[in-house]
């Protein structure tokens, strides 16, 4: 028998509308969700970045629980909780149950989540792997009752279902976050939880952070600091990063009547000056209505608006760590650390985007072998990046510079070797990764130079380190042999001046000793290990 042909009519019919909620349950592994391990971490990701977010939106110096048990094989409840300002009632269901619902993504300044995926894909992924809906308790205010919600998505139509609601006295004290979920993972320190809240502790160092592990170990990462950072500010977007459909809508629903004023109003940077020198470039009114621009003139606009001298983006839209906040945050994660380094560079700009890049270098940790390669701490926006390290800009950075100018090992165009930790931390108003799970960030040419001069930098200072401790060892070295011979070279004088030789030993032990105390003085204004 014969089957028919299939139409156009056919085939209309199989044509369906996805929603993102079901497209994301598909292939959670496009949000890091590659692994049972990765799944863990994620969860615990995500909870505590919005924790953080909100504490300093709020002006409040982050506390922070998290807690993972270990219900059966592979399976894992997790709680994180916070002392936050906590979520209004009518906004809980949409926050956790809905994809793409969030408060930053329209918004240009440094934050550690964007596209308001994230703590909703790890609902998701919980009811998928386990079937478990999620327990969110939030309250808003201590003179009032906690709110509990159970909760799953509906992935057809990416919506929030509230399971169960009620009021909750004994929630939380104070007020804050409590989100409760079972996940399907797998427990392991390397590339975990553990090294996510302790790189978190690193680049956050204003935030108290309690952990109860599945093994029964119980650690605390302490604040090193007392004082939240000046909170980043919001700017609009710079002529330079705008792109053809970007700056169409833009003309198509400014509320400016005069192009030169669309310019002024929507844009960064850009005065009554500017905008004229824009308008000449491109041979449009300024006067002409924004919303009458035709394509060709969009082209010339934006063409005029790439070639015109602009100012450089305002840069109070970030928030780095600081030198001193990340050296004593570096100071309290390792203690043991003969010499410890950081910089804050100068911020720079990419496709109109301000970007700054912050650099520590942790040298001479005992537990780490000298010729075993070193560790590259990633971050960005205070966000530890634990996976696809190969694929980051900031090991192609790293690479790419000789560290045997700096003092260590390094076999071709490899990561080099010893004792030693790179943090690097690089904080924009948008982080160009290369996944929406954001494990890695995109190697832009101008990232990568401002990387390699942060580390260069401060490689320079690990240098003067390193030279410091070579000459006191070799000085040292010299003063043993000195003390080594002088018993024999004090018998020999003694035996050619007739004089006793326990007086002329002694004067040689005095004259060795005032020699080692010039060395340590020299030393020390050199800045080798004394001064460090």
């Amino acid at each position: 028998m014969i089957m028919p042909k299939k139409t156009a009519e056919d085939f209309a019919k199989q044509q369906k509308e996805i929603s993102i909620s079901e497209f994301f349950e598909k292939n959670k592994h496009l949000l890091g969700f590659d692994n049972p391990t990765k799944a863990l971490l994620m969860a615990v990701k995500e909870a505590v970045d919005n924790s953080l977010d909100a504490c300093e939106e709020a002006e409040i110096l982050p506390d922070i629980t998290v807690k993972i048990k270990n219900l059966k094989e592979d399976v894992y409840k997790v709680s994180i909780q916070d002392n936050g300002p906590g979520i209004v009632k009518e906004q809980v269901p949409r926050i956790f149950g809905k994809l793409l619902y969030g408060s930053k993504f329209h918004r240009l300044r440094q934050s550690r989540g964007q596209q308001g995926i994230g703590i909703s894909a790890v609902v998701m992924y919980s009811q998928l792997t386990t079937g478990s809906s999620t327990r969110v308790i939030s309250r808003t205010d201590e003179k009032k009752k906690s709110q509990m919600f159970e909760l799953v998505i509906d992935t057809k139509k990416n919506e929030p279902e509230i399971i169960k609601q009620e009021d909750d006295a004994d929630g939380i004290p104070g007020t804050g976050i409590r989100v409760e979920m079972d996940i399907l993972g797998r427990y392991r320190k390397s590339q975990g939880v553990d090294d996510y809240l302790k790189q978190t502790s690193i680049s956050n160092p204003f935030a108290k952070i309690s952990y109860h592990a599945p093994d029964g170990t119980k650690m605390t990462f302490p604040r090193s600091v007392d004082q939240l950072p000046p909170p980043p500010k919001e700017i609009k977007i710079h002529p330079y990063g705008v792109e053809f459909g970007i700056l169409q809508r833009f003309l198509a629903q400014t509320s400016s009547r005069t192009l030169q004023a669309f310019l002024v109003n929507e844009f960064s940077s850009v005065g009554q000056q500017t905008s004229k020198e824009i308008c000449i470039i491109a041979k449009l009114d300024p006067n002409m209505k924004p919303q009458e621009l035709e394509r060709e003139q969009i082209e010339k606009l934006l063409g005029a608006m790439q070639k015109a001298k602009v100012q450089r983006p305002p840069t109070d839209c970030l928030s780095p760590i600081g030198e001193k906040e990340l050296e004593k945050s570096l100071k309290k994660e390792y203690p043991g650390a003969e010499f410890i380094t950081t910089l804050t560079r100068a911020p720079e700009v990419y496709r109109g985007n301000p970007f700054q890049i912050e650099v520590g270098i942790i040298y001479g940790i005992p537990e780490m072998k000298q010729d075993a390669p070193v560790e590259i701490v990633r971050l960005a926006n205070r966000v530890p990046l634990l996976y696809q390290a190969g694929a980051c800009a900031t090991t192609e950075a790293a690479k790419d510079i000789d560290w045997k100018r700096y003092g260590l090992q390094q076999s071709g165009s490899n990561v080099p070797t010893g004792p030693a930790v790179i943090v690097v931390h690089m904080c924009s108003a948008w982080v160009p990764f290369i996944s929406e799970s954001k494990e890695a960030i995109a190697s832009y040419p101008d990232i990568i130079k401002e990387m390699k001069l942060a580390m260069q930098d401060a490689g320079r200072n690990l240098s003067r380190y390193l030279s410091g401790k070579r000459r006191a060892g070799d000085a040292k070295r010299r003063i043993q042999i000195f003390e080594r011979y002088s018993g024999e070279v004090a018998s020999s004088i003694a035996l050619l001046t007739k004089k006793p030789g326990k007086d002329i030993e002694k004067k040689l032990k005095s004259m060795i000793s005032q020699r080692s105390s010039m060395k340590e003085g020299d030393k020390n204004d050199e800045g080798s290990p004394e001064g460090a």
